[in-house]
């Protein structure tokens, strides 16, 4: 840290930041007081120091009460920023005290959930019981801005499908791999077909996931090259409710092999492979630094990574085999 940024945090201080979050979010410098029980004049005093160790204007006083200048938001974002980090650096740190020895944040697409997850995250707290986990499911484009942003140690999601992620200088690695299987219901023209072409499927309507998911993207750039309309009719944020509405005649949809597997309770439904090279996807880790990364999420890295003696196979990779083998078989409630 430079010498100037020393300075400058030394003359911000935590409570006058609190106060300042304050009176931003009730819009009055006595609001502010009486919730903080903290004199009004105290509140002001603190205020004005606080404008005057930035060096600009924060707030505009008027008889109704405060708005913020521009400055003034900026400072807000910020200041929420790190008195959101303070409380998530409090809760991890009182954890050690009930005897966990470490945390790590996690963020990842469906895929990776519905597939992978539970599994692999499994095991690895089985052999690492004091070591807690945060998982977050997101959308891929969300989970690459988390961890570009500090917010999740490690993402796992694809991350060829999100627009300017080598501009964000993050590092990743292999996780596991998937393809796509175009999900049809028993009884539809195209059950008896072993393999299909997505220019085909395009004749019927498509049960898609919400619009921002790796699917979903992929599908839209796929229609656009191919110069045919999408008629995605529906859109779902869960893989079940995709199956259920497939089931239920209103379209045909897109799902990763394996997770269609895991879905065979739910409906009267066939899998039928999908031919286009695109249907082939690299779920991969993201960090920032993988060297950089606490301990804890290092081991976590390390449980996740493919093994070098399983070739192609990620961990577990017996499983991604037994899905593949599934993959066109049919899936009928028992």
């Amino acid at each position: 840290m430079k010498s100037s940024e020393r300075s400058f945090a030394r003359r911000i201080d935590l409570t006058s930041l609190q106060l300042f979050v304050a009176v931003c979010e009730l819009g009055s410098i006595g609001r502010a007081a009486e919730r903080e029980f903290i004199a009004a004049s105290a509140v002001s005093k603190r205020l004005s120091d606080l404008e005057t160790a930035v060096d600009t204007q924060l707030l505009y006083r008027h008889s109704r009460g405060v708005t913020l200048t521009p400055a003034g938001e900026s400072l807000l974002h910020h200041a929420r920023n790190v008195l959101f980090g303070l409380e998530r650096m409090q809760g991890e740190l009182s954890e050690y005290a009930d005897g966990v020895r470490g945390h790590v944040r996690i963020h990842a697409n469906i895929s990776a959930i519905v597939q992978f997850l539970p599994e692999d995250l499994g095991s690895f707290a089985r052999a690492h019981s004091q070591i807690k986990i945060d998982l977050q499911e997101h959308l891929s484009a969300e989970v690459i801005q988390a961890v570009h942003e500090g917010t999740a140690d490690l993402g796992i999601c694809n991350p060829d499908t999100v627009p300017n992620t080598a501009e964000m200088d993050l590092q990743s690695r292999p996780y596991r791999s998937d393809h796509l299987m175009l999900v049809v219901p028993l009884g539809h023209a195209l059950a008896q077909r072993n393999t299909i072409s997505f220019e085909e499927a395009l004749e019927w309507d498509i049960v898609g996931l919400q619009s921002g998911s790796s699917i979903s993207q992929a599908m839209r750039s796929a229609s656009a090259q191919l110069r045919r309309p999408l008629r995605q009719r529906i859109q779902v944020t869960s893989l079940d409710a995709m199956c259920r509405m497939i089931d239920n005649g209103l379209g045909i949809g897109l799902l990763p092999d394996r997770a269609f597997a895991l879905m065979h309770g739910v409906g009267n439904l066939r899998g039928i492979r999908l031919a286009d090279a695109w249907a082939h996807r690299e779920l991969r880790l993201m960090a920032r630094d993988f060297d950089a990364l606490p301990v804890t999420a290092r081991l976590l890295v390390e449980h996740l990574s493919p093994r070098p003696a399983e070739g192609a196979l990620a961990p577990g990779g017996q499983e991604t085999a037994l899905a593949a083998h599934l993959q066109t078989q049919t899936f009928a409630h028992l």
